[in-house]
């Protein structure tokens, strides 16, 4: 069974105001709203259990779901109602809804790409975490090694490194940006109680790369688009058409 996580609960600020009324989830681009084009290429890739988490306008997502019949998926939701949790703590929140015996492929709702899913499923198989990340520009970014083990994160603008390793020189790693879509073991679980209430999974896999694998997928010639910002959002619509 291949089983996956939409991460759907955030406030959505960047898209007020159309978030003012309705989740970002449910923020259309072409004919869909954005949930419903990541859950068609989850079910595209053989995705058979995929867990929603809510909590911004948490009923519309809901009452969206059942009236597309779970899209004839075994759809279930985590209820973050109470408080959100950041996406480390959406995890953990809804363990109980995965079979422990195979990954969860975790994948933002504002994230459209070309990606392969099922073959980027695949080859995370041996890893206890695999992020697809890729070259582009940003401030951000998560540096690796020669064989692309996650070693720690910097950010241009403030010079700031983070890492289990003292002596890491960004400069002799590699830099990459995530992309909002990665895979996670059930392996890593019992690390997950160590962590606060609401915590970001980045910083999770910041703690552990020493010691566990958590590695970068590269896909060349990935396009990808966060849809997540206003500006972006009008440009998604051709951005569309160029990965169906």
């Amino acid at each position: 069974m291949k089983q996956a996580m939409i991460f759907a609960a955030g406030l959505g600020t960047r898209l007020k105001p159309l978030t003012d009324t309705m989740p970002k989830a449910l923020v259309r681009v072409g004919d869909k709203p954005l949930i419903a084009h990541v859950i068609l290429r989850l079910r595209e890739a053989g995705f058979s259990r995929i867990v929603v988490n809510v909590h911004h306008f948490a009923d519309q997502i809901e009452a969206y779901l059942d009236a597309q019949d779970h899209f004839g998926l075994d759809i279930r939701i985590s209820d973050e109602r109470a408080a959100l949790l950041d996406t480390g703590g959406g995890i953990r929140h809804a363990m109980p809804f995965f079979d422990t015996s195979a990954p969860i492929l975790i994948h933002n709702v504002d994230i459209l790409s070309d990606i392969d899913l099922a073959r980027f499923y695949q080859s995370g198989q041996a890893s206890d975490a695999m992020l697809l990340v890729s070259p582009r520009q940003t401030q951000r970014y998560l540096l690796f090694d020669d064989e692309e083990r996650l070693c720690g994160w910097t950010h241009l603008g403030t010079g700031e490194v983070r890492s289990p390793y003292p002596a890491l020189d960004p400069a002799a790693c590699r830099r990459y940006a995530f992309s909002g879509i990665h895979l996670f073991s059930p392996s890593l679980f019992p690390l997950l109680a160590d962590m606060p209430d609401r915590f970001g999974i980045i910083d999770f896999y910041l703690r552990h790369c020493a010691a566990r694998s958590i590695r970068g997928y590269v896909q060349p010639g990935l396009r990808l688009m966060d849809v997540g910002k206003a500006d972006t959002l009008a440009e998604a619509n051709d951005f569309l058409k160029t990965i169906q």
